[in-house]
C-alpha cells in the first residue's frame, strides 16, 4: 500500500514537503537561489525543519501563494487560494534607537555549527525588559524567530543590510 502523500499548505513545514516530494528540492532552488542554502546539510537539519514554506516565502521574498502553487502543481495537488499572511516589518519604526539596544546575539554561527538558534533568541527575548532592544543577525531573514516572538507580543523590524546579512530588532 503506498504511502499517503503530505498535502502542501502554507504551514507546510520545508523538510515535510522535500521528504514527500524529493523532486521539489530542484525546484525550490531553481524558484528562489536563497534557497540553495538547503543543499547545506547543516541548514537542512536546522531551519528547514522547523521553517514553514509559508516562513521560506518570507526567507526569499517571494510571494507565498506563489511559491506553494508552483510546488502544488509540481506534483499534481492543483492550486489553493492563499491569504496573504501578516507581513514583516522592514520600515524603521518610531521606536527604534540604537542606544536601547542592550544585547545582540549573531545566530550566523550557531546555524553553522548545526544548533538551533530559535530557544536561545526566545531565552533571551523573554528575560528582555520593556523598552529594551535585541538584536539578531542573521544570513536570511529568521522567520520562525520572528513568527514565534510575534505570537508573544514582541514587535520587530527587519534591516537588511545585504542578500546575505540581516539586522532583525525586537523590544517588548
Amino acid at each position: 500500500m503506498e504511502k499517503e502523500k503530505h498535502i502542501i499548505t502554507p504551514r507546510s513545514k520545508v523538510m515535510q514537503v522535500i521528504e514527500a516530494y524529493p523532486q521539489l528540492e530542484e525546484v525550490l532552488i531553481s524558484y528562489v537561489p536563497a534557497f540553495s542554502k538547503l543543499k547545506n546539510p547543516v541548514l537542512r537539519n536546522t531551519v528547514a525543519r522547523i521553517a514553514t514554506l509559508q516562513q521560506a516565502a518570507a526567507i526569499g521574498n517571494v510571494k507565498v501563494e506563489e511559491l506553494v502553487n508552483r510546488l502544488r502543481n509540481e506534483v499534481g495537488q492543483g492550486s489553493m487560494e492563499i491569504a496573504e499572511h501578516e507581513k514583516f516589518v522592514t520600515e524603521k519604526p518610531a521606536w527604534f534607537d540604537r542606544s536601547k539596544i542592550i544585547f545582540s546575539l549573531d545566530i550566523r554561527k550557531m546555524l553553522e555549527a548545526g544548533e538551533q538558534p530559535v530557544n536561545q533568541a526566545m531565552s533571551d527575548l523573554n528575560n528582555l525588559g520593556d523598552g529594551d532592544i535585541y538584536e539578531v543577525i542573521a544570513p536570511f531573514i529568521p522567520a520562525p524567530l520572528i513568527d514565534k516572538a510575534a505570537s508573544l507580543g514582541i514587535r520587530h523590524w527587519i534591516n537588511k543590510e545585504s542578500a546575505e546579512l540581516f539586522y532583525v530588532y525586537f523590544m517588548k
